[in-house]
């Protein structure tokens, strides 16, 4: 005999027929998806021992901390900074550590000098601007091969930057030649001073000593570079 002790309940005999009823209530079952130390440990367990223990693993909301544009980037604007010090005051006497403009390559400083170059080149014609960095990019290829033919160890990103950065000569003279274009001599002679200025900055960190007698070589391109550049600016 069944004999509850609380709630409402109904049964029903199959041999007298007799009719029983009443209520059970049943307590309720909390499922607590909390910290581990406060879970219903049986609930816990038939959950695992059904293969959905994963519903119980809380994720940490640790939000990282959002970085900086420039950071996300990889722009450092005072190295780029001190690479362009580098290159506009080439003399070893200055004390600058030149090495770091082709040993440690970036792409936006050099891509910001070849924009800037670009900028100032274009009087209206803006296709003069993707002309000029298809220039960049072939012509830092082309420098890049034959260096490596003639035995050189540089990377094709060591003379991407390094011909970038190297047009910042170009850029301070073109100043001078707006102010003194109608001297033709004058003029001349600060673009020959550019371009000599420019190839030096390059190829003094291109060429290294493992060219030995096979500098000019590599030298004379760089200089035919940078009178092309040049010639896309003044268009002579």
């Amino acid at each position: 005999q069944f004999s509850p002790t609380n709630g409402d309940f109904t049964f029903v005999s199959s041999t007298d027929a007799e009719e029983l009823s009443g209520t059970i209530d049943a307590p309720d079952i909390t499922l607590n998806m909390g910290p581990a130390s406060a879970r219903d440990p049986y609930a816990t367990t038939f959950l695992k021992q059904r293969g959905y223990g994963w519903l119980l693993e809380v994720e940490d909301d640790d939000s990282e901390d959002t970085k900086p544009l420039l950071e996300e980037l990889d722009i450092d604007l005072k190295d780029i900074y001190y690479k362009i010090r580098c290159v506009l005051m080439p003399m070893p006497s200055l004390g600058f550590n030149r090495q770091v403009v082709r040993d440690n390559p970036d792409f936006w400083g050099p891509l910001a000098v070849v924009l800037l170059f670009s900028m100032i080149s274009i009087y209206g014609q803006f296709r003069v601007v993707s002309w000029i960095i298809t220039i960049w990019i072939f012509g830092s290829l082309t420098i890049f091969l034959l260096a490596r033919v003639l035995g050189g160890e540089v990377s094709y990103g060591q003379v991407l930057g390094v011909i970038g950065y190297s047009l910042l000569p170009l850029i301070v003279i073109a100043p001078l030649l707006l102010v003194i274009g109608g001297f033709e001599v004058v003029s001349t002679l600060i673009k020959l001073f550019g371009v000599f200025w420019a190839a030096y900055s390059a190829a003094s960190l291109l060429v290294g000593d493992e060219f030995k007698t096979k500098k000019p070589l590599l030298i004379y391109p760089i200089f035919l570079l940078y009178i092309y550049f040049l010639s896309l600016y003044t268009g002579v």
